[in-house]
């Protein structure tokens, strides 16, 4: 895990890009300490329809894995620095990921409830909007890349 001095306190932080299958509950696991009063979790996973498509049977993630790990690395510094997180955890897969499987995991902890909603919904929406990952989409009869994960 990396450490960073983020307003005086020590966040301590994981960021992953791998082709390897995400365990939610590792990575609870892995942010809980004893200064923590709660922790959040967010797994995003394949459905089986998006928008004017039904029968989605799985997905597939591409990245440069350095640049998109160095893109999240800085949200969740941002995050860090406006609500006080203990620890985080942010893990993507690339690779095939089938409908019902964890594509994305982010997890925090912090002292309070709210901080640890705060700075999930901002490190998952900002990992969205900012970190260079394209996605195929594949369903009966289809195919089609997009970027944004």
């Amino acid at each position: 895990m990396n450490a960073e001095q983020v307003s005086g306190r020590e966040n301590i932080y994981r960021v992953l890009v791998s082709d390897q299958p995400i365990d939610g509950a590792a990575l609870t696991q892995e942010v809980g300490d004893d200064g923590s009063g709660a922790i959040v979790l967010f797994l995003g996973t394949v459905r089986d329809h998006s928008p004017g498509k039904t029968g989605v049977t799985h997905l597939e993630y591409e990245a440069y894995r350095e640049q998109v790990e160095a893109k999240i690395s800085a949200v969740v510094a941002e995050a860090a620095g406006r609500w006080p997180i203990n620890r985080s955890a942010v893990e993507h897969r690339t690779g095939r990921v089938d409908v019902g499987g964890v594509s994305v995991g982010v997890a925090v902890s912090s002292a309070h409830r709210a901080d640890a909603f705060a700075a999930a919904r901002y490190i998952i929406d900002e990992l969205k909007a900012r970190a260079p990952i394209w996605k195929k989409e594949h369903w009966d009869g289809g195919e089609q890349w997009s970027e944004g994960a």
